[in-house]
């Protein structure tokens, strides 16, 4: 009975052997620190950011002058007055909310740009990765910056730099 156990063990282990898929790890990260179109694009979306940011919080500000000088004054205002630069306060913050949903909202403008800058060099890396992939024989190729599983990796497996020269960029 044990012997037979141990047989089924190897014939199962050499069958195992046999069919052993080849992985591959990449960190994305690294990759991305190492191409200048991608810093360059990220500092181009920092900017926009930046700069939309600064537009919405003047239009803020321009609301909370408006209400201050409108507290200052509540006394003195007729109910006409009052109803007025009530609206006045509303429309300033509406604007404010609808800028902001226009550049940071989900179908917003940072959401375009950083599609527009960001999925080339994307699909570039992907089919860098993909090349090698079926060059190699890799079953497949997993992001080492974003896989939380991964607690140990052999470095011999990551293949990142050969990503790179095959991109152009030589680290």
């Amino acid at each position: 009975m044990r012997k037979s156990l141990l047989i089924m063990f190897l014939l199962f282990t050499v069958g195992m052997t046999a069919n052993a898929q080849k992985f591959a790890l990449i960190d994305m990260e690294y990759i991305l620190k190492n191409i200048p179109a991608y810093q360059s694009a990220t500092n181009e979306l920092n900017q926009a950011s930046k700069q939309w940011q600064s537009e919405i919080e003047k239009l803020g500000k321009e609301a909370k002058s408006l209400y201050d000088s409108y507290q200052a004054s509540i006394k003195t205002l007729s109910e006409a007055q009052k109803s007025k630069k009530e609206e006045e306060i509303v429309a300033k913050e509406k604007s404010a909310a609808e800028l902001r949903r226009k550049y940071f909202g989900p179908e917003g403008e940072l959401f375009k740009k950083r599609e527009a800058l960001m999925q080339p060099i994307q699909d570039e890396i992907y089919e860098a990765v993909k090349e090698i992939s079926t060059q190699k024989g890799y079953a497949a190729v997993v992001d080492r910056a974003s896989a939380s599983s991964i607690i140990f990796a052999s470095p011999s497996i990551d293949i990142s730099n050969e990503v790179l020269a095959k991109l152009g960029y030589s680290n």
